[in-house]
């Protein structure tokens, strides 16, 4: 096997004095360093481990973020599954519902038997991207692990002050203008 140094020789790039005098410094340097007990740096070795390391720790960064994805993909496709396998019908929609999914309010139109479930609280209202689909409240829990901003939460009626005026006078849920 040729060595690089026969390479170089031969392409013209390099000629025999250049390599006599690299071996003369190599083996000095060789001797120095058996004669001291210390070993010379060689920063061309130093900066190409220091370069490695860097690209492994990259590498290593690139991986987390790639698995972190597939990890929040295969969530998304979790929630998915849930909601297809357990949605409710919403009746045949003659009562609007309104919710506030985010900063906005919405509206679904659910039929009575579907509005009083929930008001009870035994279904709950998934956001699906552009649409809303009504699951039974074990599911929506099950959701809300996965992702909480998914599930329209009812909000809990805060509890009474004690010294408010019009706590004999309870608004009724179903109360429609």
């Amino acid at each position: 096997m040729v060595s690089l140094q026969e390479q170089l020789m031969k392409a013209g790039l390099v000629d025999k004095k250049k390599v006599t005098k690299v071996n003369q410094d190599k083996s000095k340097q060789k001797k120095e360093e058996r004669r001291t007990g210390q070993q010379s740096v060689d920063e061309a070795k130093l900066a190409a481990q220091e370069l490695q390391r860097k690209n492994a720790e990259r590498a290593r960064e690139l991986n987390a973020q790639r698995d972190a994805a597939a990890a929040q993909k295969a969530v998304q496709a979790q929630i998915v599954q849930l909601v297809q396998k357990n949605r409710q019908n919403k009746g045949n929609g003659d009562i609007a519902y309104n919710f506030t999914y985010g900063a906005k309010v919405e509206r679904i139109y659910v039929s009575a038997a579907v509005q009083e479930h929930l008001v009870a609280g035994r279904l709950a209202i998934v956001g699906m991207g552009d649409h809303f689909e009504l699951v039974p409240r074990v599911i929506a829990d099950k959701i809300a692990e996965r992702d909480e901003a998914r599930v329209v939460r009812a909000k809990a009626s805060a509890a009474p002050v004690e010294d408010d005026p019009y706590a004999d006078f309870k608004i009724p849920d179903d109360f429609t203008w």
